[in-house]
């Protein structure tokens, strides 16, 4: 495959605007916005990082069970069935701040946002299709082929985690094309959606509908309200909180309440007329508010809860990498992302007879690949949903997500590194 993909057409047949060029598809408006969100994702990934080294260490210190007996310390009202431990209110509780602004942004990409045009969202949808789908296919051959293998974690390799991701990208060098940012971003966009899907139709056990209808209703008065502009927190927040109780006791994963809720928000404001120009509607301004909460605290929060595995108690890291769980997440972090994500751009542009922006080459696409295999937050969630919170299964999980998740980062490091050089001396020539 050569380093730039050229126009086939027929001379004439790209229109006006010429053809269409692979990882440069974002309007001025839309690199702008995106610059903010990955500012605030880049600070939000370095405490995520931080985070999880603390639980590391503290799990494999000598005070490794004062850890665990934090973690499972439990708190809340038995009555709701809310007496969970702290390691389960930062999964199910905090992580609902987490997807709440996932579905903000969501609705955002494709109601008002680039994604809304369909020559410019079949890039990331189809790399975020084909970033699950191969991870998943790779960990279930893994699995199947071994005697004790697991089936049920095909998921876990599947999610890329976009703070962790940029925290990365932002350490390796500043003159990487942002064209290469905004297409990670969004590309964890859409990977959200599917990761929310997965949680909601696989992992939902014991679904009680009458719990779930009932959750419409607080979700109900929320999109009223916001959809009159209404801002109060007073009136929002015992809302979104009522909502999310129900939703948990339905059997559906409670951070789907998130998403729910999310998604009720208007993203543009009509004018008296009816039409979309009188500015933004309250999806921004919660966005704006919100995202620093989630990448902040929620997220890092959940990572120090959920990170912290006692590797000298599984009889060494050797022997928990040798378990079919934790080779299938390895393999479908580091090597299915890479295939999925770089397969599935060739295809398209194949397909749509694109080429990649001109300054760009095959190597940012495996770097940013590459950069897809760190799946952080939503791998040790589904983690968790797969085979619970107490089982031996998900500590092999969480040693096979670290260790992914830092062998594909070393790999992008090594790629980017050789990228950011040649840009460098593009810029200082």
């Amino acid at each position: 495959m050569t380093d730039h993909l050229r126009d086939a057409a027929p001379a004439g047949s790209a229109g006006p605007r010429g053809p269409a060029r692979l990882f440069n598809l974002f309007s001025a408006a839309e690199r702008a916005r995106l610059a903010e969100i990955l500012r605030e994702e880049t600070i939000g990934g370095a405490l995520l990082v931080a985070a999880a080294l603390v639980a590391l260490l503290w799990a494999n210190s000598p005070w490794g069970d004062a850890y665990e007996t934090m973690r499972d310390t439990r708190v809340g009202p038995s009555a709701l069935h809310l007496d969970l431990t702290l390691g389960t209110w930062a999964a199910d509780g905090l992580l609902a701040i987490f997807f709440f602004v996932a579905g903000l942004e969501l609705k955002r990409e494709f109601v008002a946002g680039d994604l809304r045009d369909v020559r410019r969202a079949a890039l990331p949808i189809a790399a975020a299709f084909g970033g699950m789908a191969v991870p998943a296919l790779i960990y279930l051959a893994i699995n199947a082929a071994a005697a004790d293998g697991e089936g049920a974690g095909w998921a876990i390799p599947a999610a890329t985690d976009i703070a962790f991701a940029l925290a990365v990208l932002a350490v390796i060098g500043s003159h990487l094309p942002e064209a290469l940012r905004t297409f990670l971003l969004t590309l964890a966009v859409v990977d959200d959606l599917l990761a929310i899907t997965i949680i909601a139709v696989f992992f939902t056990d014991d679904l009680n509908i009458v719990w779930l209808a009932l959750s419409l209703l607080p979700i109900a008065v929320f999109g009223v309200l916001v959809q009159r502009r209404v801002r109060s927190w007073w009136l929002l927040v015992p809302l979104a909180v009522i909502a999310w109780v129900l939703v948990h006791e339905s059997g559906v994963h409670a951070t789907v309440a998130g998403v729910l809720l999310a998604l009720t928000v208007p993203v543009v404001r009509s004018d008296a007329a009816g039409g979309p120009d009188a500015g933004p509607g309250l999806a921004e301004h919660f966005e704006h508010r919100m995202r620093p909460l989630s990448s902040g605290f929620a997220v890092p929060l959940f990572a120090l809860l959920a990170a912290g595995v006692a590797v000298g108690g599984l009889s060494g890291l050797g022997d928990a990498l040798s378990d079919p769980v934790a080779l299938g997440v390895v393999a479908g972090l580091v090597v299915g992302k890479v295939i999925g994500i770089t397969a599935s751009a060739a295809v398209v542009a194949r397909l749509t007879r694109a080429h990649l922006d001109e300054s760009l080459s095959w190597l940012d696409v495996l770097g940013v690949a590459l950069l897809g295999g760190i799946g952080f937050t939503v791998s040790l969630l589904i983690g968790e949903l797969a085979f619970g919170p107490d089982s031996e299964r998900n500590e092999y999980v969480k040693v096979g997500v670290l260790t992914g998740s830092l062998l594909a980062a070393a790999l992008a490091a090594v790629v980017l590194r050789v990228r950011e050089r040649t840009y460098r001396r593009m810029v200082s020539g």
